[in-house]
């Protein structure tokens, strides 16, 4: 029965509270349960978040640790449901609804460490947040679906789903549309950006989680600032809602919840709309599109003539070894890539070339199929410069893996790629990678090139006889790159990418510290001033530098004081301690001091465990997010932490004590070699303590002791 059928806007209140009173009553219910089983004091959390119970600490600024916490939470819902025929008390009550199904879920968590399982995933930790932080600036993922409730039939749901899929929308799937999708044969998980919540009504609050914690990681919204809250989920947070099928007094609350929050309710019911916020769409084929423009979104999309799907949520589908036809590199079979400039009269534009077998569906019945694989793209254009062919190059690996059911791996001469039996079956060519780059090259990079040509070999002799061509480019960058020096240039660049998540951060991006997500280098920022001359990257001319050992130049404050509208007022590019960098909350890694070593301690966000320094990757980056500065913590790449500029002022990379194992190993080459050049300590690594070895304080401390760590007899880092 339709709930709205003949009703009114009083009436749509009113069942609102029915909804409201609903959660209150069943929160209520369930923790006074589970109270009495293990009363007040009991611990509650969420795995892997910094941010306690994240929806009541954003909202209230109580980090609710027990039961007893819960108990006062759950009296602030209360407070909040105040049944007058008003949109603003309304909304209240909806908030109140999200409180109450939080307290729901936290005390799932209680009752089990794993309340979730396949397919759903419940709880969206931290570092996955995080990850998402540069495809939401950079518009990979233009926005955020939330899909509830029931479809008429599982092929209306699949179409819906995909269509955002296709679109590079981040999808959450709560209640029967799970079980919809997997019928439909949608492909979930998070790496594909479809991902199941859970099949109660209160699991749609991990969504809602993801949205407050991103105001609270990259907008610095402190807690228990409800106004800020709300204003940035409404204005940074491109959500929306999906309410399928007859809509329960609970999933309209829920609703109210969802539109204070900003995030528009678009249904297949009859309802009393509210413009902007509440609509309805009964036209299925319309659905996504009246989505899309609710929430102001608009999607560039790149028609491509492929026989499969192409989007950036794509990107993250791995091909195992069950699921593969063909095989290219991997230390199987020599692959490698290469994109060459030209002058214009050189280069046929969207000329595509195949040299050696094709994909052969023939070929693939008996078994993978291992071809080696040479990838030649011949750029030419205007505007375009040698620097750039590495930064094109970089593309191949999102180009190609925004591919369905193709997975690309490595780059240059370690190239790795694997296509699906689907894929083959539905008459995938090699031609159409060809197809892909030409696409993608002339669309991201067209202020620069204006013809491409695209070359794909398969013939062994051919791969390994042209190989040369490309090694003799990768050197001649490397050594170009090894010139780079903060020194050897003029200009630096300015990134405001992220100020879309983080308003009062702004990257300095020079030769030798890239930016802290990970993402863009000198180069790179030098090429999107190129193609988009009004964008997020602008140079910044040095001038005379004022301190050389801080990295101090006065044109840089002024920039980072212009760009954050006065936020930041001085910033020091080689200094943790004084002036340091903003951080956005979307960095790969993150250091911090480690006062009893004397030196710095170093974690990425993939590391879940405790650090040295008693805190967590997710706790240690609460401190540092949304532009704020945090002397002796600091936000940055991966690759940063081998360059001679990393904490150059408190004396270089050698103040590294402690690092998880996984980044020693990722970041140890080059890291060696540094301080072999800084330092001349040979194997420095070696040096460095991780997980494997020790993690309490004074465990590592011993450790350091025994190698007879550097950092030791450094002046102390926090000075006298």
């Amino acid at each position: 029965m339709n709930i709205f059928k003949g009703g009114s806007r009083v009436n749509l209140y009113n069942i609102i509270y029915t909804g409201a009173n609903q959660a209150y009553d069943a929160a209520s219910q369930a923790l006074t349960a589970v109270v009495a089983e293990k009363g007040k004091d009991h611990p509650v959390a969420f795995p892997d978040t910094a941010y306690a119970i994240p929806c009541i600490y954003a909202a209230t600024g109580l980090k609710a640790t027990t039961l007893a916490d819960l108990e006062t939470a759950l009296g602030v819902a209360k407070s909040l449901i105040v049944e007058k025929p008003l949109l603003e008390t309304a909304l209240n009550a909806g908030l109140a609804t999200a409180v109450c199904a939080e307290i729901i879920e936290a005390i799932k968590y209680v009752n089990s460490d794993a309340p979730y399982e396949a397919p759903c995933a419940g709880h969206i930790v931290d570092p996955i947040i995080r990850s998402l932080g540069v495809p939401l600036v950079t518009g990979d993922i233009p926005g955020v679906a939330v899909v509830l409730g029931e479809c008429p039939d599982s092929e209306t749901l699949g179409k819906i789903v995909k269509k955002y899929q296709a679109a590079g929308i981040m999808t959450f799937l709560v209640g029967k549309v799970i079980d919809q999708a997997i019928e439909a044969d949608v492909k979930m998980g998070v790496d594909l950006r479809v991902i199941a919540l859970g099949y109660d009504v209160t699991s749609v609050i991990h969504v809602v989680s993801v949205a407050i914690r991103a105001a609270l990681i990259f907008g610095a919204v402190k807690p228990g600032d409800l106004n800020a809250l709300l204003a940035y989920t409404a204005e940074r947070v491109p959500a929306f809602v999906n309410a399928f099928g007859p809509l329960s007094e609970l999933i309209v609350a829920c609703g109210a919840g969802a539109i204070a929050l900003g995030f528009p309710v678009i249904t297949d019911q009859v309802v009393t709309e509210v413009p902007c916020n509440l609509l309805t769409q009964r036209d299925y084929d319309k659905f996504v599109d009246t989505s899309l423009e609710a929430r102001h979104i608009k999607i560039k999309i790149t028609e491509i003539p492929i026989p499969v799907g192409f989007a950036a949520s794509f990107e993250g589908e791995r091909i195992r070894k069950a699921e593969m036809a063909y095989e290219f590199g991997g230390n199987k079979t020599t692959a490698w890539e290469l994109v060459k400039s030209y002058d214009l009269g050189e280069v046929e534009d969207h000329k595509i070339e195949v040299i050696g077998p094709e994909i052969d569906p023939e070929a693939a019945k008996d078994g993978v199929v291992r071809l080696p694989l040479a990838i030649i793209v011949q750029v030419a254009g205007r505007a375009m410069q040698d620097d750039f062919e590495p930064v094109l190059e970089r593309r191949f690996h999102y180009f190609m893996n925004y591919t369905e059911g193709l997975m690309h791996v490595g780059q240059r001469d370690q190239a790795w790629v694997r296509i699906s039996k689907d894929d083959v079956a539905k008459g995938f060519q090699l031609k159409h990678i060809g197809e892909v780059m030409y696409a993608m090259m002339k669309d991201e990079f067209d202020a620069v090139v204006d013809k491409c040509a695209i070359t794909i070999i398969t013939d062994e002799k051919v791969v390994e006889e042209r190989k040369h061509e490309a090694i003799e480019r990768y050197n001649a960058r490397d050594d170009r790159l090894e010139q780079l020096t903060d020194e050897a240039v003029d200009d630096f660049y300015s990134c405001n990418m992220c100020q879309a998540f983080a308003p009062a951060h702004v990257c300095i991006v020079t030769p030798e510290r890239l930016g802290l997500c990970g993402a863009v280098s000198w180069l790179d920022a030098k090429a999107t001033k190129e193609l988009n001359p009004t964008g997020p990257c602008q140079p910044i001319a040095k001038g005379p530098c004022l301190d050389e050992k801080k990295g101090i130049w006065q044109s840089m404050s002024d920039a980072v004081c212009e760009i954050s509208q006065g936020a930041v007022e001085n910033v020091t590019l080689y200094s943790i301690m004084e002036d340091p960098m903003t951080s956005c909350g979307c960095f790969e890694c993150i250091c911090g001091i480690m006062p009893e070593a004397n030196g710095l301690v170093i974690v990425n966000r993939e590391y879940a465990g405790t650090t040295p320094v008693g805190m967590t990757f997710g706790e240690l980056a609460s401190m540092t997010g949304g532009g704020v500065q945090t002397p002796g913590f600091m936000g940055h790449g991966r690759h940063f932490i081998s360059s001679k500029k990393f904490a150059y002022t408190e004396g270089g990379p050698e103040r590294i004590v402690w690092m998880p194992k996984e980044l020693k190993d990722a970041v140890g080459e080059k890291l060696n070699k540094t301080v072999k050049e800084m330092a001349g300590i040979d194997n420095f690594t070696d040096y460095i303590c991780d997980e494997t070895i020790a993690v309490d304080s004074e465990e590592v401390c011993a450790f350091l002791a025994e190698k007879g760590h550097p950092a030791l007899e450094m002046d102390f880092i926090m000075g006298e």
